[in-house]
This record gives C-alpha cells, structure tokens and sequence, in this order.
C-alpha cells in the first residue's frame, strides 16, 4: 500500500530573541541566528530578516527547480544562484508605512546540466508555477524575475 503525503502541514519555529536585534531561531534540529549588521546596532551573527527572506527565495529555486527538472528529465547539474532586491526601507526605518517594501527581486540562475536553454526553459517555467517563495513575494506585489542560463 503507497503512503499518501500529507497535504496540509504546519510549520513551526521558535526563537529566543537576547536583544532587540538578534533572534536565535530553532527550526526542526537546526539552530540558526537572524541579525542586523553592527552599523543597525546588531551583531552581526547572521543575516538580517529581509536578507534571510531573498537567501529563502534562493533556497526555494534551487529545490523547486531541481524537482522540477527531475519530473521533465532535463538535467540541470549544479546551480549558481544570484539575487538583486530593490528594498524600500522606509517602512524598516519607520518613516512610513510600505505596502511593498520588496519593489523588485532579480534573480539569476545559472545551470552547469546538460540540458540546453530550451529544456532550462520549461523548467523555469515549471519553477515558477510552484515555487512557494517565489509566489509569496509576486502575491506581495514585489516584480519578481528569474532567469535560467545555462553556464
């Protein structure tokens, strides 16, 4: 008998934040610290959460997109992955309310496989239909554009 997945999860997170910057977050065994830089009164330790929200776009792409290639048996090999994100901080600086603080993300991504352009095409488009990351920030009215090259 095949077992079926759930389609419905909850996921869950905790963090203990010691300062009014740094949140030491604890996700399934994982530890991992959110910070600001020392330049906005953090520590450095690790990413700022709207860094850590483009590194989690990043990390939906290369899972989505190898999932994807699989399904269509494009052989994608190894992914480079580049992001550009126009922030507008006036909302982090609360000078104003921002409806979309995340105008616009690039990204780049650059595939060693041998498939040619036209199979990293379908799997762009593939990407694009269930990345979750990808579509929460499109739902959030940021311009989102992903490019697949192969390298």
């Amino acid at each position: 008998m095949a077992v079926r997945m759930k389609t419905d999860v909850t996921l869950m997170a905790h963090a203990e934040c010691p300062t009014h910057s740094r949140a030491d977050v604890a996700i399934r065994n994982l530890d991992f610290t959110i910070d600001e830089p020392e330049a906005r009164g953090g520590t450095n330790l690790g990413p700022a959460p709207t860094d850590a929200a483009l590194a989690a776009l990043i990390g939906c792409i290369n899972v989505i997109g190898h999932k994807c290639a699989a399904e269509l048996g494009a052989d994608i090999g190894h992914l480079t992955i580049d992001a550009r994100c126009a922030f507008d901080r006036r909302g982090v600086t609360l000078q104003e309310e921002i409806d979309t603080p995340f105008k616009a993300v690039s990204v780049d991504v650059m595939a060693d496989g041998r498939a040619d352009q036209a199979a990293l095409d379908r799997v762009a488009e593939e990407t694009e239909k269930y990345c979750p990351l990808s579509k929460l920030f499109r739902a959030a009215g940021t311009k989102v554009e992903i490019r697949w090259q192969k390298v």
